[in-house]
């Protein structure tokens, strides 16, 4: 069982940055591939961001590639989601989300159903 927490949301203004931590508490954090997801009120949850095991791959959803970064320091058991030039449209709950699963393809990683620890959220609210 594994057991993640965010933090690091909060308000700020359009073209700001924010930088969220996500800290897992199991022994097996380094084999998990990392995702981030956000939900906004009234939609469905998105993927925004995954990384491998190693931090080697990272992939993005379109509409945040060149914005934000993902990141992970597996001796903290932590991952980060640095996000830069935020935009009233990245308004969201931001979920971080652990697998177990390893496929060839990343496009995987871009589906919730492939996650199975989440954590409770962190609310970042972006205004224009």
């Amino acid at each position: 069982q594994e057991h993640l927490v965010e933090s690091g949301g909060g308000l700020v203004q359009a073209g700001g940055s924010l930088r969220l931590s996500c800290a897992a508490s199991g022994r097996t954090f380094s084999t998990y591939v990392m995702g981030w997801f956000r939900q906004a009120p009234g939609k469905e949850r998105e993927f925004v961001a995954a990384i491998s095991w190693s931090g080697g791959s990272t992939y993005y959803a379109d509409s945040v590639k060149g914005r934000f970064t993902i990141s992970r320091d597996n001796a903290k058991n932590t991952v980060y989601l640095q996000m830069n030039s935020l935009k009233p449209e990245d308004t969201a709950v931001y979920y971080c989300a652990a697998t177990t699963r390893i496929y060839s393809s990343g496009s995987y990683y871009y589906s919730a159903g492939q996650y199975d620890y989440w954590g409770q959220g962190t609310q970042v609210t972006v205004s224009s």
